[in-house]
C-alpha cells in the first residue's frame, strides 16, 4: 500500500508547493519565470469562470488510481444521463476534504467517462483557490471551475449538451460537521443552486457520497462553543473553514493527518426535470428545492443498507 499512501500524501501538498515555488523563483536567477507567469496570469484571470482548461493527461494519471485504491472510492450509477442535455449535480456531504467529489469528477480513476459516456464533468471550487499561482492551472486541468454564477451559467448554457456541473452544496461551512457517523447536511436554506438550475432549465442530479464523513475525526466543536464561533468567523473572513481534523499517520495508525482507509461510495441519483424560467419566484424555487430534498432522502434511504449505514440513521437538514 506504499504507492497508495504516497499518492494521498502528495495530493494534499500542491497548493503549498505552488506558492513556495512562485515566491522562491523570485529570489533566484530564474525570477523572470515568475514575473512572466504573473503577467500571463493577469491576461488569463477569467479562465476559471469560462469553463477552465482540462487536461486528459492529468485526469488519467496513475496517481489517482493509487489514491482511489487507498480508500477505495467507487462511483455508483443509478440512472442514465442523456448527453444531449446539461446537468447540475448537488454533491453531499462535503466531508473534510471532499475526496469523493475530487476523485470521481476531476479524475478518471473511478471511470466516470465509461459510466457516463458523452458527459463532461466540471466541479465548482472556491474562487479563492484560483488566485494561487500555478495551482490554478493544476485545478483547471482536472476540470475545476470557480464557484460563481457566471461560471455556472457558462457551463450550463453550452450548446449541444453533455456537460455536468457539480456543486458541493454544503460548502466549507458543512465541513465543520464532518465526522464519522454524521449525516447532517447544510441544505435547508441553501437554494441558490436550485435557482440557477431553474434559470437555465437544467435537470438537477442529487448525489450522496457514503463514507465521505468517515475519513477523519474532528475536534469537538458543538454549536455555541468558542471553537465553533472562531471557525465560523474565520470562514466568513477567509471563505474557507478550518476544521481541526486528525486521523492516522503515514507509518502508524494512532494519530496523524492522513485519512483513514475507509471506503467511499458516491451514488449518483436520477435527474429531476426542471422547467426553465428566467426569473423564478420564491415559491417556485421552494417547490423545486423541496422536491430535491425528497429525492435526496429517497436516494439515501434506498442505498444506506448496502453501505453499512445503521437502519435508524437518516439525513438531517440544517
Amino acid at each position: 500500500s506504499s504507492p497508495r499512501l504516497t499518492a494521498v500524501f502528495l495530493s494534499l501538498l500542491p497548493a503549498q508547493c505552488c506558492v513556495a515555488l512562485f515566491i522562491g523563483l523570485l529570489f533566484t536567477r530564474f525570477w523572470l519565470l515568475s514575473a512572466l507567469y504573473a503577467a500571463w496570469w493577469l491576461t488569463d484571470r477569467e479562465a476559471p469562470s469560462r469553463g477552465g482548461r482540462r487536461s486528459q493527461l492529468l485526469r488519467n494519471s496513475i496517481v489517482w488510481r493509487y489514491m482511489r485504491d487507498y480508500f477505495p472510492v467507487t462511483l455508483v450509477k443509478t440512472a442514465e444521463l442523456d448527453p444531449r442535455q446539461n446537468y447540475l449535480m448537488g454533491f453531499h456531504p462535503h466531508g473534510v476534504l471532499a475526496v469523493g467529489a475530487f476523485l470521481n469528477f476531476c479524475t478518471e480513476a473511478s471511470g466516470f467517462s465509461t459510466l457516463f459516456p458523452g458527459i463532461t464533468p466540471h466541479l465548482m471550487m472556491l474562487s479563492l483557490w484560483f488566485r494561487v499561482p500555478f495551482f490554478r492551472d493544476y485545478l483547471m486541468a482536472g476540470g475545476l471551475v470557480s464557484s460563481d454564477k457566471e461560471s455556472a451559467s457558462h457551463v450550463l448554457q453550452r450548446p449541444g449538451g453533455g456537460n455536468l456541473l457539480t456543486i458541493i452544496v454544503g460548502g466549507a461551512q458543512e465541513a465543520l460537521d464532518a465526522r464519522p457517523g454524521s449525516y447532517t447536511l447544510l441544505l435547508k436554506n441553501r437554494k441558490g443552486f436550485v435557482r440557477v438550475a431553474i434559470e437555465n432549465g437544467t435537470p438537477l442530479v442529487p448525489t450522496f457520497s457514503f463514507g465521505e464523513n468517515d475519513l477523519f475525526e474532528q475536534v469537538s466543536n458543538p454549536k455555541g462553543s468558542w471553537l465553533r464561533r472562531l471557525q465560523h468567523r474565520l470562514q466568513q473572513v477567509m471563505g474557507v473553514s478550518l476544521p481541526l481534523f486528525h486521523a492516522r499517520g503515514i507509518f502508524q495508525y494512532s494519530f496523524g493527518l492522513m485519512p483513514y482507509r475507509r471506503p467511499i461510495y458516491t451514488v449518483v441519483g436520477k435527474p429531476i426535470p426542471v422547467q426553465k424560467k428566467y426569473k423564478p419566484s420564491e415559491e417556485e424555487v421552494d417547490r423545486v428545492h423541496q422536491k430535491y430534498l425528497e429525492e435526496l432522502c429517497k436516494l439515501f434511504e434506498e442505498h444506506k443498507a448496502k453501505y453499512n449505514v445503521p437502519e435508524d440513521s437518516h439525513l438531517e437538514f440544517i
